[in-house]
């Protein structure tokens, strides 16, 4: 899977890996976002269905189901890194029906440091090849990623009482 886009941000957070991974392992709590109507969402929401594992193993599948505008999104990801306290990627499978970005590989670093955390969020993706989607990804696929890793971001912050003051972003890829 060829994911030429990158974005990531680093937060130093007030707590223990271990108490941070709990938090970030539950999808529902990390992609709460995703599941409230908002502005990026065009006023949408999606909704998560799980295995057995919840996305809580190497392995486990989680998959998104909504709508936008009208367009049915499904979206199955995988989790391919998991390494509690410190570490969880997940990526999509098979062919995503997106509408902004194609395939990806998300996830978060914890390093343990004095008596707190870092925190890194970061996500891979591919804008789509050809087609309508195209010129819309072109115009809104680095937002949208950023977007995400934004809110994971803060959404730890307010979880740990820490104003997200993020330490670093970065961003590679064409945009």
């Amino acid at each position: 899977m060829k994911l030429p886009h990158h974005f990531e941000q680093t937060i130093m957070l007030v707590a223990r890996a271990e108490a941070v991974f709990e938090r970030l392992d539950d999808f529902e709590r990390l992609g709460a976002h995703m599941m409230r109507s908002n502005w990026m969402m065009a006023g949408s929401r999606m909704r998560y269905d799980f295995d057995r594992a919840r996305g809580r193993k190497l392995g486990a599948c989680v998959r998104l189901s909504g709508s936008i505008l009208g367009l049915k999104l499904q979206i199955e990801e995988q989790v391919v890194e998991y390494a509690p306290p410190l570490r969880k990627v997940w990526q999509t499978i098979g062919a995503p029906r997106m509408l902004i970005i194609d395939a990806y590989r998300m996830g978060f670093v914890l390093t343990p440091s004095g008596a707190g955390s870092l925190l890194q969020v970061f996500i891979d993706y591919a804008l789509p090849e050809a087609g309508g989607r195209r010129l819309l990804s072109l115009l809104l696929g680095a937002v949208y990623a950023r977007w995400c890793v934004k809110l994971m971001i803060s959404d730890a912050a307010r979880a740990f009482d820490k104003q997200p003051g993020v330490l670093a972003s970065s961003a590679t890829g064409r945009v």
